[in-house]
């Protein structure tokens, strides 16, 4: 009779995990989070901070994603202490790829005063790069504006910025090109 017991308690140990995922309905999130306000710290300094309403965890399926179906905000902190922020309607998270894909009424405003505006941006955190192929608004610290109608990569930092195709003012400061020639 004990060793019945014994390896019954072993079997269902066993199958616990295929019974956790059975208990969740097809394309159902594993967790789901209100009114998050996660912080990430590195060596005691406040890095990131992301606030949502809501997030939805599938982390449980083949490719695994965070969805932020009410939209997020997180703020960035440089070295310095600078604070950056991104807004967006809309947000969903790749776990594997890094990649996050920021939909309706995104809004980057950087601490150098670089503010953008897009229906939809790419991050991709991995290698701090951001881009779009839609259409989007960018206006540099100097001025200096693009109004883009097919979209851009650059550096997370605006310090490189390739657009496709745009219209706009640029700034230039003569005194700087005379001085190079």
């Amino acid at each position: 009779m004990v060793l019945v017991l014994v390896i019954t308690l072993f079997a269902c140990e066993g199958n616990y995990k295929n019974v956790k995922k059975m208990s969740l309905s097809d394309g159902a999130p594993i967790a789901e989070g209100k009114d998050i306000n996660f912080k990430y710290t590195d060596s005691g300094k406040l890095v990131t901070n992301l606030l949502a309403t809501k997030l939805l965890d599938y982390s449980n399926l083949e490719f695994p994603y965070k969805e932020f179906p009410n939209g997020i905000e997180v703020r960035f902190w440089d070295e310095d202490g600078k604070k950056n922020t991104v807004t967006a309607d809309y947000a969903i998270q790749f776990d594997n790829t890094g990649l996050v894909d920021l939909q309706k009424n995104v809004v980057v405003i950087t601490a150098d005063s670089v503010v953008l505006k897009a229906n939809q941006l790419y991050w991709d955190q991995k290698n701090k790069w951001v881009f779009t192929d839609q259409a989007y608004q960018i206006k540099f610290k100097d001025g200096s504006y693009n109004d883009g109608a097919v979209g851009f990569d650059s550096s997370e930092d605006f310090t490189t910025f390739l657009s496709r195709k745009n219209q706009g003012v640029q700034l230039v400061d003569k005194t700087k090109i005379e001085n190079a020639n």
